[in-house]
């Protein structure tokens, strides 16, 4: 048997570690390792044709599998690409590896040809950042970066310099156990019962949260029945805790609907579990804030809280909920249902009324036909801008949906490469990208990966001809629309030209077909659905602190958002409000 190389012992490892392909570009310093993966059956290299695509996909892929995924990029240019994607992973949780490749050895510090140095450039955007110089700092190096990645949940970044990966491996050690899990973090005893005397104080409790309920949906409704609070969530909490929700009263941001705001406002103790909420300005400054956080680094940075829990979402509720007293009064729960029943009430007519004659089509039409059509266990990838907005009130989900987009770092041009690594992990699993003609266009070649490896991704592209969503924040600062015009081509002839299946829609009644259809078919799917440019957002509660400049005569033009299928949970949910 041939004596292994410092590639192949890189390679081996990350397949031990549960990596199961590498997305990037081939290239010079990056031949070694993609040989090794030629040779290695346990990982799959991904072709994809630009490395923020490979980023991207890795990111998405770790999100939806739970486990470690890979990229990588060539020396200088190719890693640089990377980075964009690696940020995004980062501010996600999601545990990747990136391999950059780097300029031979002997040349670093020399001003070589496409010289850079990749072990400083990604510090901002990893928890762990280092070169490998030496064959001997292998497999340490490599399976320290490993467990930093998936131990602190987020990115690490080998820098391996081409020359350095061809050279004999040396003698392989023992094999070392490598994580591959994270432990369960519980608070501590003083925090519990400081926790619980609050609850048991407070008259008016509201729980609001974020990503950090994936899990623990059965504890949180298990607690919010007991103290009789109503819950609302940010956008990366969707997903987690909306469904089979009966005390929901919706989403506070930019990209709100329903009671959250008011709900958050109203209460004398708000428990914010799990997220880490950007938006100070939609939080209450004159309630008791209690935050509840497996990352410490999160507590209290976006408002003043009087206790901070450092614990995960599921065991810190494991600990509390038995030991609260049983609240008895739900009239502030009550009313906060009914507010948020009223709210949808106000803003679903806007798109109930002849929405089939319509044109350009209402993009909130659009997304409530894929939802409906979509099936009940798709990953739905979402593209930063106005797709967020129409995810956030459109897509219903139940447990068994996934929908993943920028959410935190907020990057255009998200949703197509997601789709790839999302797709890559279940090729029998529906996956839809909810994708901007601005985001796109932007990476629109790696729509090239899709009919390359034949991935039966459905890309659902919402034509307005414009960045919609830039377009709001010009309205939003009292500036006139200018530079968000795109000239667009038929993307679905594109589609076509590329050799996947695409359809354009131009008219309503042209919709549930052209997606039936799509979805229906074997392979890739392009749906260019030309959509009203008109359709843009407001937040549900502006104050002068959160907006300056908007006009309100623009109020004719600007929408305040349908809601789709959530009505009907909210109407469901007054079911068990007493009538007066």
């Amino acid at each position: 048997m041939a004596k292994q190389n410092v590639a192949d012992q890189f390679v081996d490892i990350l397949a031990r570690a549960g990596v199961r392909r590498l997305y990037g570009v081939v290239g010079d310093s990056l031949n070694p390792v993609v040989d090794a993966v030629r040779r290695n059956s346990a990982v799959d290299w991904v072709h994809v044709r630009h490395e923020e695509t490979a980023a991207f996909a890795a990111g998405a892929e770790a999100q939806i599998s739970g486990r470690l995924a890979a990229c990588a990029g060539s020396c200088g240019p190719g890693n640089l690409h990377l980075i964009n994607g690696l940020y995004d992973a980062h501010r996600s949780m999601a545990p990747v590896l990136a391999l950059a490749s780097h300029i031979p050895s002997s040349e670093i510090g020399l001003g070589y040809f496409q010289e850079t140095h990749p072990d400083q450039l990604f510090r901002e955007c990893s928890h762990y950042s280092e070169l490998i110089s030496n064959p001997r700092q292998m497999p340490r190096l490599l399976q320290t970066a490993i467990q930093h990645a998936i131990g602190r949940s987020g990115v690490s970044v080998v820098s391996l310099p081409g020359d350095i990966a061809d050279q004999p491996a040396p003698d392989r050690p023992a094999e070392t156990a490598l994580v591959t899990s994270r432990p369960t973090v519980r608070p501590g005893d003083h925090e519990i019962d400081e926790l619980v005397e609050m609850i048991d104080r407070a008259e008016r409790v509201t729980l609001f949260c974020g990503s950090g309920t994936a899990g623990a949906h059965t504890e949180v409704m298990e607690f919010a029945e007991k103290i009789k609070a109503p819950v609302g969530h940010a956008l990366r909490g969707k997903e987690w805790i909306q469904y089979d929700n009966p005390y929901d009263v919706g989403m506070s941001g930019l990209l709100g609907y329903g009671a959250a705001y008011e709900a958050t406002h109203e209460c004398d103790l708000l428990i914010l579990l799990g997220t880490d909420f950007p938006y100070n300005a939609f939080l209450p400054d004159d309630v008791k804030i209690v935050q509840v956080d497996v990352r410490p680094e999160n507590l209290g940075r976006r408002s003043k809280l009087d206790l901070a829990v450092w614990g995960d979402v599921r065991e810190t509720l494991r600990c509390l909920t038995p030991r609260v007293k049983l609240k008895q009064d739900r009239r502030f729960l009550d009313r906060m249902l009914r507010k948020h029943a009223d709210a949808l009430e106000g803003v679903v007519k806007a798109y109930t009324r002849k929405v089939d004659k319509h044109i350009p089509i209402h993009p909130e039409y659009v997304a409530s036909v894929v939802d409906e059509m979509a099936d009940p266990d798709a990953v739905f990838t979402v593209d930063t801008g106005m797709c967020n907005v129409w995810a956030a009130r459109y897509l219903s989900p139940n447990g068994r949906r996934r929908v993943i987009g920028s959410f935190s770092h907020g990057s255009m041009a998200n949703a197509l490469p997601m789709a790839i690594g999302a797709q890559f992990t279940d090729r029998g699993r529906q996956v839809v990208s909810m994708s901007g003609d601005g985001g796109f266009s932007m990476l629109m070649g790696d729509f090239l990966t899709l009919v390359q490896y034949d991935l039966p991704v459905k890309v659902v592209l919402f034509d307005n001809s414009s960045l919609g969503m830039v377009e709001l924040e010009m309205m939003v600062a009292g500036l006139p629309s200018y530079g968000t015009a795109t000239k667009n081509p038929d993307f679905a002839a594109v589609a076509r030209a590329c050799g996947a299946y695409g359809i354009r829609v131009e008219k309503p009644k042209q919709l549930e077909g052209a997606l039936k259809d799509a979805f229906r078919h074997q392979g890739p799917a392009l749906v260019d659905i030309v959509t009203d440019p008109n359709a843009l957002s407001i937040p549900p509660k502006i104050r002068a602190d959160m907006v300056t400049g908007f006009a309100l005569s623009a109020s004719k033009m600007v929408l305040d958002g349908g809601v789709g299928r959530m009505l009907q949970m909210a109407r469901s949910n007054l079911r068990n409000v007493p009538r007066p």
